[in-house]
């Protein structure tokens, strides 16, 4: 476990320098730190306890227009929006799971696009309360400590803080009885119950604070966009993408998260100024080849081989 600290410590430290080595590629780094911080969240829920969603981008919208809407109508400092948002978020997963829960597999997953679906003609309708379909400009922000928090490189390091926090916390959980508990649930509910453990209160700790960091990261998203709309932010791409970019690099991994983030977008930005019109198929045709060559995804199936070989050798001896 020392090792997976000692390579969070050397990432943080390159991400600190990367300003002042790339600073033209600020926009996509943000982009990558907040897919990487988004699909690590997702994976507490869906890699760690096994509950696949397809309904996260409803909180990267909780996020996104507490901020928004706080700052914008309300005159809400963002951090105060935040710390609303994440408790906000907080309960709507509390809700969410206790009505969702009892379906099983592709019935949960079915489940949360529905309720994401919900989350968005809500925020297109209820104009008084989400600015509508038109969206929600932030046009002013306060300057905490004399940092101008709609400048690039501020957002990066909030990008950069929230995509450490959630790595942080994956490293915490993996070796914690809660992280064994959330393993057990996964594998057999049956057995976890038999073994005094609680499917459901493990479920909902596991989305509640994965909805939490998701909603985070999307209160930094509507800084770095000073505009939101209900079509892009709450749009079920989203959640695709970030539950995508999950499984890609690895569910139930410390790292594959990262790396599904690092392959998603950055050869999607690779492939679109490279490629041109032909860059969605080179990148549908790389996704492919991962899904079916590497089924657990790019950290996954290594880990999967080399815990296989540490029990053959066992058998053996």
């Amino acid at each position: 476990m020392k090792k997976h600290y000692v390579i969070f410590a050397g990432l943080v430290l390159m991400g600190i320098f990367y300003p002042r080595m790339f600073p033209g590629y600020l926009s996509v780094a943000i982009t990558l730190l907040l897919y990487a911080g988004w699909a690590t969240s997702w994976d507490i829920l869906g890699g760690w306890a096994g509950q696949v969603s397809l309904g996260h981008a409803s909180f990267v919208g909780l996020g996104a227009y507490f901020v928004a809407v706080g700052t914008s109508h309300h005159e809400i400092a963002p951090w105060w929006a935040v710390l609303m948002a994440l408790f906000a978020a907080s309960l709507v997963a509390y809700l969410w799971g206790r009505l969702t829960f009892k379906l099983k597999g592709p019935y949960f997953t079915l489940s949360t696009i529905a309720i994401a679906e919900i989350f968005r003609l809500v925020a297109i309708n209820e104009g008084w309360l989400t600015g509508g379909a038109t969206g929600v400009f932030i046009m002013t922000l306060p300057e905490p400590f004399g940092l101008d928090l709609f400048s690039r490189q501020v957002n990066y390091y909030l990008a950069l803080a929230f995509a450490a926090i959630t790595v942080l916390v994956v490293m915490l959980i993996s070796r914690s009885k809660f992280g064994y508990q959330l393993r057990a649930v996964r594998e057999d509910e049956d057995s976890a119950m038999a073994s005094g453990i609680n499917p459901t209160t493990v479920k909902l700790k596991a989305f509640m604070l994965s909805g939490a960091l998701t909603a985070l990261g999307g209160g930094i998203y509507a800084i770095f966009l000073s505009f939101i709309e209900p079509h892009i932010i709450f749009y079920l791409l989203l959640s695709v993408q970030i539950a995508l970019t999950a499984i890609i690099g690895g569910r139930g991994t410390i790292w594959g998260p990262c790396i599904g983030a690092l392959l998603v977008v950055g050869s999607g930005e690779i492939f679109r100024t490279t490629f041109a019109e032909a860059n969605m198929l080179i990148y549908g045709l790389l996704i492919m080849v991962v899904v079916i060559f590497m089924p657990r995804g790019i950290v996954g199936e290594p880990a999967r081989y080399l815990i296989r070989r540490v029990y053959a050798k066992r058998a053996q001896s």
